[in-house]
């Protein structure tokens, strides 16, 4: 049988044995199921102008109460460090006080030594005893003076010790200080982190679309609040100079332009809102206090027509804010978490006052 013959019997053999399998009793297959066709999600309803301007105002206020604890973190911190320093300082005044009070008792005993030694007969025993009456009143005179030195010793004396309990009570006093400042600091920055943790969960409930609407609510906010301030006609008479300091404060922080936010800091790579305007002014040459309130309370208050670059603007009425007048209506700040050094509107926000570091 030839290939080809071959070939065509064992298909035709195939064939049968497969129908005959397909015929047989008991045996069944399934059709094939479908591929299903994937439901597309719903699409989200993209959250209105209204609904993102409630956002923006809620970010505003959580973002202003953890600016509010930050401020409250930077006081308890500088008053901690404010207080160890003055706890190392009261040591070192006991440290060396008892050493001089040790001295003086050596000193008060090696003269109560000698009175004795020198004792005995009275004065006028000695007087009539002695050979020669000049040389015995010149020695009665050393031993007044001898006595005189005694009582100005044990004087001394007492002194020290008052100071000693003095400086013992104040260390006292300090410690106690620092324990209730360290307790303030550490509720504060448990705040501000659970403020700006609430502001990052509101902001990652937004989508892309909607976060850069969001933006450009937050920035026409801006515009229009330094729009109103510039329609008022404050910047006709704004005219000042900035002193040699002043332009110092404003080149040193016209270079931080760019860097991030982040509270507590004061640089050299982060900063918060004072961190940035009492770091300007220390490279000025003129330290200033380091938050914006304690700024608001301490420092020389001027008009804002008076102010000049150089000054602080100080703004919210519980002075939560603080930024750094450059001139022509605009100021350097740190805005807040998530946002860098930036140059904006001197009037884009509410403004308390103006104060004068120099």
């Amino acid at each position: 049988m030839g290939s080809g013959v071959r070939s065509l019997t064992t298909t035709a053999m195939a064939l049968a044995c497969a129908a005959t399998i397909l015929a047989a009793p008991g045996v069944a297959y399934a059709a094939p199921t479908p591929t299903p066709t994937p439901t597309p999600a719903p699409a989200s309803t993209p959250a209105s102008n209204a609904d993102l301007e409630a956002v923006r105002k809620k970010l505003e206020t959580l973002y202003h109460d953890a600016a509010v604890a930050t401020d409250a973190y930077n006081l308890a911190e500088e008053r901690t460090e404010e207080q160890s320093t003055q706890i190392v300082g009261l040591a070192r005044e006991i440290v060396e006080g008892k050493a001089r009070l040790d001295e003086l008792k050596h000193r008060a005993g090696a003269a109560a030594r000698a009175q004795y030694r020198g004792g005995g007969l009275p004065d006028e025993a000695k007087l009539v005893l002695s050979d020669d009456p000049r040389q015995f009143l010149d020695g009665a005179g050393r031993v007044r003076q001898g006595q005189q030195a005694t009582k100005g010793l044990l004087a001394e004396m007492r002194r020290t010790q008052d100071d000693l309990e003095q400086y013992a009570r104040d260390a006292a006093a300090q410690w106690k200080k620092l324990e209730a400042n360290r307790e303030a600091k550490a509720k504060a920055k448990k705040k501000v982190k659970k403020q700006i943790a609430a502001a990052e969960k509101v902001e990652s409930a937004l989508e892309k679309e909607e976060k850069q609407r969001l933006a450009k609510l937050e920035q026409q906010a801006a515009y229009e609040a330094q729009t109103d301030w510039l329609s008022s006609g404050v910047m006709d008479d704004i005219s000042g100079k900035a002193t040699t300091q002043g332009k110092k404060a404003v080149e040193y922080a016209t270079a931080q332009i760019g860097k991030p936010y982040q509270w507590g800091a004061e640089g050299p790579n982060t900063f918060d809102c004072s961190g940035l305007t009492s770091q300007a002014w220390a490279a000025a040459g003129q330290g200033i206090p380091r938050t914006s309130q304690e700024q608001w309370k301490q420092l020389d208050r001027v008009a804002v027509e008076a102010m000049r670059p150089g000054d602080l603007i100080i703004y919210n009425s519980d002075a939560s804010h603080v930024a750094l007048y450059i001139g022509d209506g605009a100021m350097i700040h740190a805005p807040r978490p998530g946002r860098t050094v930036t140059i904006a509107g001197a009037g884009s926000m509410p403004i308390l006052g103006v104060v004068r570091p120099d």
